[in-house]
């Protein structure tokens, strides 16, 4: 597939189309991480990340509410 830059302001975007995004599972509110080889521009979603950050929060939670009683059950 070969894509354009658009102009979207001083910046150029470059549009996904959605059936991309639904192979990807991504939306337009997904973080990507943007990095380049020197040749080419590397685009990566973030979801991953997010998901573990989000349960070693909860984990962290978890065991300061119920730290003492799972110790005792271990």
């Amino acid at each position: 597939m070969v894509k354009r830059l658009i102009q979207h302001g001083n910046s150029a975007a470059l549009v996904i189309d959605k059936p991309i995004m639904e192979i990807l599972n991504i939306t337009d509110e997904t973080v990507f991480e943007l990095s380049t080889d020197g040749e080419n521009l590397i685009l990566s979603p973030q979801i991953e990340i997010n998901q573990e950050i989000h349960i070693i929060n909860s984990l962290e939670r978890i065991n300061r509410k119920h730290g003492t009683v799972l110790k005792k059950l271990g």
